[in-house]
């Protein structure tokens, strides 16, 4: 198969031309090979696998039969055991390399298993992305063949006594394919992908940004914007573009990218393509597959069984913990316009998993989602029910009716008397009035939510803006040991990382 100037291997050339059917069919054919591939696992024998396989309604079977997981209740059964090199646990052999996941809102790492089959499904859904942008106009298709800087995290990866474990984006790059390397599209090549210091990992891709002729960005908005920023700077040019001219596509994902987009566009000689995607420590599970459009579409039919939770007090206690037995929801169970926490079941032995995400069905005929926020990143202090898209929104009219750049923000939920408040940190090198900028917020969070209009009639008395350069966002991060890679700054602060932001500004300020 080739598609432009790109031939790729027959084998993964099949796999993008599967036909495609409905996606509850597809759905029942990815879990039933699932669960043969699983069935001889302690996990499978233990919860049946065989059963569902012979049921005649096996989606319904698996829900009846296997318990809802989050991390720490699959870790502590099961997944410590594929860490300790125990084979056929949750998926057959022994686990090779585990991505490292904690966001900033963790104490410690989660180690999340990740398999040679999980690595080539999240390929395949990476060139069925790519393979959409034919179906894309007025975009210079010639850029596609050009090469591809992808900023993650380290190749040299943390080695255990059975495995290696770091982001997931260094375990994907260290498992790039023989044949794409081969073509010399990658970027920024073997040697310097592996560098952990991300400091001498930015000064050599700034060192090296006039050799590289560069037609796809891949990375988190922040990172990647003070990468462009240095190449900039060091070069003495007026735009991205000046060094790089077949610049034309941004793959992006983790954060929302309307709060980063007023930046880069003052980055670049001309427009490129935005493309969305949903790319967790778990798996591929989602991309941006049509032009101009708000949704990414499900990955249904490439090794991810999903499942759906309507995101209430029904099935989440206040603190955004999910109850054991919730209810949940197929694909094509699942109504437009509604919120879900997703529930996944891979290639690599998570099972009935919560990944933490809520997610939003905007086009059910598509298939097409937006991320709405994380379970446990909302504020419902006195029942707002405040999510990260509401933010989102806000920040970016306060952005337009200002004028002016906030690349970064998130919010607190603090005591008012016998009251409650929202306590806001913005980050911007712009000009801004803090009172002023407080009561745009506030006013567009009412327009946008009538939970959070009600409220703040009664027990939520205040919203409160403290202004910040964006260097102390960046700071924190550092601080954190989170710089560079796949980490991004919470929206949400809420317990100890509260404590720990709060500590680290006012020693900022002493």
């Amino acid at each position: 198969m080739a598609f432009f100037d790109i031939k790729l291997p027959k084998t993964i050339a099949r796999a993008l031309n599967l036909p495609v059917s409905d996606p509850r069919r597809q759905q029942i054919k990815v879990l039933k090979k699932l669960l043969k591939k699983a069935r001889f696992t302690e996990f499978g024998q233990q919860f049946r696998f065989d059963d569902i396989l012979l049921s005649r309604h096996p989606g319904k079977k698996f829900q009846q039969l296997v318990p809802t997981y989050h991390y720490e209740k699959i870790y502590r059964d099961w997944w410590h055991k594929t860490l300790e090199g125990t084979p056929d646990v949750c998926w057959p052999g022994v686990i090779k390399y585990f991505a490292l996941s904690s966001g900033t809102s963790e104490a410690s790492s989660k180690y999340i298993p990740v398999t040679k089959e999980l690595i080539r499904s999240n390929t395949i859904t990476s060139f069925r992305q790519l393979l959409s942008l034919t179906r894309y106009e007025n975009v210079p298709k010639s850029s596609i063949g050009k090469g591809w800087l992808m900023l993650g995290g380290s190749t040299q990866l943390q080695k255990g006594p059975t495995y290696f474990a770091g982001d997931l984006s260094g375990i994907q790059q260290k498992n790039i394919p023989f044949w794409f390397l081969g073509l010399g599209l990658y970027k920024p090549g073997k040697k310097i992908a592996k560098e952990k210091d991300w400091s001498k990992k930015l000064a050599e891709i700034v060192d090296n940004a006039p050799n590289w002729d560069i037609g796809f960005i891949v990375g988190v908005p922040a990172w990647l914007q003070l990468c462009l920023e240095k190449i900039i700077e060091r070069y003495q040019l007026k735009n991205i573009h000046e060094i790089w001219p077949n610049l034309a596509f941004y793959v992006h994902g983790g954060v929302a990218m309307e709060p980063y987009k007023k930046g880069f566009e003052k980055l670049l000689g001309k427009p490129i393509t935005y493309i969305e995607t949903y790319l967790a420590s778990e798996g591929f599970l989602a991309y941006q597959s049509r032009q101009d459009t708000r949704g990414m579409q499900l990955a249904f039919n490439n090794n991810i069984f999903f499942e759906f939770v309507p995101f209430d007090d029904n099935n989440f206690d206040s603190d955004g913990n999910m109850i054991d037995n919730p209810e949940a929801y197929m694909i094509h169970e699942i109504e437009e316009n509604k919120d879900y926490a997703i529930l996944i079941s891979t290639n690599a032995g998570a099972w009935r998993y919560a990944i933490g995400d809520t997610i939003r069905l905007v086009d059910k005929e598509k298939m097409e989602i937006i991320i709405t926020g994380r379970t446990k990143h909302f504020l419902s202090l006195v029942g707002e029910h405040l999510s990260v898209d509401n933010m989102n929104k806000a920040i970016e009219m306060a952005c337009q009716q200002l004028n002016v750049f906030i690349p970064e923000f998130t919010v607190a939920g603090i005591s008012y008397g016998n009251f409650f408040a929202h306590k806001w940190f913005i980050a911007t090198d712009d000009k801004v009035n803090a009172t002023e900028i407080a009561q745009l917020i506030d006013q567009n969070l009412q327009s946008i939510n009538d939970d959070y209009e009600v409220e703040r009639r009664h027990a939520l008395k205040a919203v409160e803006v403290e202004v910040l350069p964006e260097k102390t966002f960046m700071d924190f991060m550092k601080f954190k040991g989170k710089e560079g890679g796949q980490h991004k700054f919470p929206r949400v602060l809420k317990g100890k990382i509260l404590e720990e932001w709060q500590a680290f500004l006012h020693n900022k300020t002493t």
